[in-house]
């Protein structure tokens, strides 16, 4: 273990890429080496093999069904950042606590999640699918908010649940005026 001893002269600045520094080497998950999957071609996480490893197809037939049952099974559920649990949840913890109970790995933080499996285009989206967004309309930023697609109704229509830090967890349409201008991109997470 390293030790640090931090004086009066260093600036906020030093301190922050001290400390930063410090969680990369110590977390471990900035730790672990991706790799590729020799069935799939895509990357993976080295070292989880606690988890099922499934294909886009399997992932569909098999899990995504699933996936929304236990979603919606959250829905009223209260808001709480960081939380993950039927007592409160938020919209990663929400991702995170489904895939586990279905036993497929999801990472805790949406945007870790966002970077699981491929980007599809909006009329590609099928249940089961994630959706991200930014926290500002018209923005560009980082993915701050994360939901599951349960339905598609149409063109104008695709229903997906999530954790709202007003509502709790619901289900909302893409297209509604406050989400539309703030979708960043849809996953299809294997």
């Amino acid at each position: 273990m390293t030790v640090f001893f931090v004086t009066s002269s260093c600036r906020p600045v030093s301190l922050f890429l001290l400390l930063f520094s410090l969680l990369l080497t110590s977390c471990e998950i900035f730790r672990t080496t991706p790799t590729t999957s020799t069935t799939t071609g895509r990357p993976t996480t080295a070292g989880r093999s606690k988890y099922k490893t499934v294909d886009t197809q399997t992932y569909q037939r098999q899990y995504a069904g699933e996936i929304i049952r236990i979603a919606r099974t959250y829905t009223g559920t209260p808001y709480r950042s960081g939380g993950n649990t039927r007592d409160g949840i938020d919209c990663s913890g929400l991702l995170c606590s489904v895939f586990t109970t279905v036993g497929l790995e999801m990472p805790r933080i949406s945007w870790q999640q966002s970077e699981v499996g491929y980007e599809v285009d909006v009329n590609q989206i099928r249940p089961g699918d994630l959706l991200f967004f930014v926290p500002e309309h018209s923005k560009a930023g980082y993915v701050s908010h994360a939901g599951i697609v349960t339905e598609v109704k149409g063109k104008l229509e695709i229903r997906f649940i999530h954790a709202s830090s007003s509502r709790g967890v619901r289900e909302d349409n893409l297209f509604s005026n406050y989400f539309k201008g703030r979708f960043v991109k849809a996953v299809r997470p294997f």
